[in-house]
């Protein structure tokens, strides 16, 4: 008997326990407190899942196995070193496209096997297919949804008949799954066919989306992947791939199904009714004028206020104005100010953002506050500090039945007595719909890049004594 066959419950253990440290690590990074440590917990179980995969018996290509290793650590080591926190979004995006890609890979393989005539099951080859259709999805949409945020690709494009022209697809690539599946040898040529329809169909379903639909759209893909993962798992015999992937599928659709909430729309609606970016947005006129006012009267507001909120956005991020954000937080806190941090769940472009851009500055959790914490507390605050958020402050959402945004939970920030907008001009936000609240009577405008125009107002403030 060959001696790695002596090593097969010492790789079933092994998964097992990887599985279970997969499963810690994604519930304590359900926290911010915990996070950090859930990431650890995370990665040791790759690890150790990975070096039991190279004990499996009848295991080839063992040095393009290493290789692999190799290139995707030293690419991944760096990538995570020198990103930036408003490039994180894209990150995200590729990495979720990359484990789909990974998934529609494997059973691309399983195909070529079973078209040199090595038998399968009709339900394994169903869960191959299956498998290969959502991860290629995911890997075509998730490369355009990068694409998308990275700036590469500035305009959304929707097709005539968008919606008929995705059901058409993907009923063709159903079609051409079930062929390849109930074909014995398998076809290599309807093989290439479906995973170029599959792929294309992620591409047209995503081209349309924009800006403000991004973050549920990026936590579909994790999910699509996760899912991809799972099936691929069940194919190929290995445990810890299928816990692995049914959990993060899970997770991941949870997340997806809570933002969508977050934004009152169905993931149905995202997906074939997207709000699109580039001015593209729909909804009455907003009239009146915004007013401006100097970063000393901004200062002069707050440092003698008794409550100020403050509502961080993507703006925030581009700024890298997080670390003057606190500062400033801190200055006002120390003159007896109180201070509590509003965040929306679709703020920023992906799940939790902004929680990590303030955790990174280190402003501490207990002043973090979630939409349903915080929404009761504008009414009493005597200042609302917007800085770089648009459709999450938008009154729009609650009284224009024209607005794209219409019925989506805001954060209340016009019922607070002052609103100061850091903004850096008068153009509408990322998904293009123009915002209510900058015209508002109690509203002023302190325009300019976020990170000078907080310094300046922390300057003020320092002043004052």
């Amino acid at each position: 008997m060959n001696a790695l066959a002596s090593f097969t419950p010492i790789i079933q253990a092994s998964y097992f326990i990887a599985a279970g440290l997969f499963i810690l690590g994604l519930k304590a990074m359900s926290s911010p407190v915990t996070a950090r440590g859930g990431i650890v917990w995370a990665g040791v179980g790759m690890l150790l899942a990975t070096l039991a995969t190279f004990l499996t018996l009848g295991l080839h290509n063992i040095g393009l196995m290493l290789v692999a290793i190799a290139v995707g650590t030293v690419l991944a080591w760096w990538s995570g070193k020198t990103v930036k926190m408003t490039d994180m979004p894209q990150m995200i995006a590729i990495y979720n496209g990359m484990g789909g890609g990974a998934a529609a890979a494997i059973a691309a393989v399983e195909f070529v096997r079973y078209a040199h005539g090595e038998a399968h099951t009709p339900l394994v080859a169903s869960l191959a297919a299956l498998g290969a259709l959502i991860g290629a999805v995911s890997f075509s949409g998730s490369c355009v949804a990068y694409a998308k945020l990275q700036g590469l690709m500035k305009k959304t494009f929707r097709l005539p008949a968008q919606n008929s022209v995705n059901i058409l697809l993907s009923l063709a690539t159903v079609g051409l799954g079930i062929a390849v599946v109930v074909g014995q040898p398998a076809n290599l040529t309807l093989v290439l066919a479906f995973f170029v329809l599959a792929l294309l169909l992620g591409a047209i379903i995503t081209l349309p989306i924009g800006g403000a639909d991004m973050p549920v759209v990026i936590s579909l893909f994790n999910a699509f992947t996760g899912l991809a993962v799972g099936l691929e798992g069940f194919v190929l015999g290995n445990p810890a791939l299928m816990i692995a992937g049914v959990v993060v599928g899970a997770a991941g659709t949870l997340l997806t199904q809570l933002m969508a909430k977050a934004m009152n729309r169905p993931i149905s609606n995202i997906m074939f009714v997207p709000i699109n970016a580039g001015g593209e947005g729909e909804g009455e006129a907003v009239t009146g004028s915004m007013r401006a006012l100097s970063a000393l009267d901004a200062a002069a507001v707050m440092r003698y206020a008794q409550k100020v909120i403050i509502v961080p956005g993507y703006g925030m991020a581009v700024a890298h104005a997080q670390h003057k954000v606190w500062e400033m937080a801190s200055l006002l806190e120390e003159a007896g100010v109180e201070v509590k941090f509003a965040i929306h769940p679709v703020a920023g472009r992906m799940p939790g953002h902004m929680n990590v851009l303030l955790a990174e500055a280190g402003v501490p959790y207990e002043k973090i506050f979630d939409l349903e914490e915080i929404n009761a507390e504008f009414g009493t605050a005597d200042v609302a500090l917007v800085i770089g958020a648009n459709d999450v402050v938008n009154p729009a959402a609650r009284t224009n039945k024209s607005s794209p945004i219409y019925g989506m939970p805001i954060l209340n920030a016009d019922f607070a007595q002052n609103v100061i907008v850091v903004k850096r001009g008068q153009g509408t936000g990322y998904s293009g719909i123009e915002n209510a609240l900058f015209y508002g009577e109690n509203t002023r405008m302190l325009y300019g890049n976020a990170q000078p125009v907080v310094g300046e107002v922390i300057q003020h403030i320092k002043a004052m004594g």
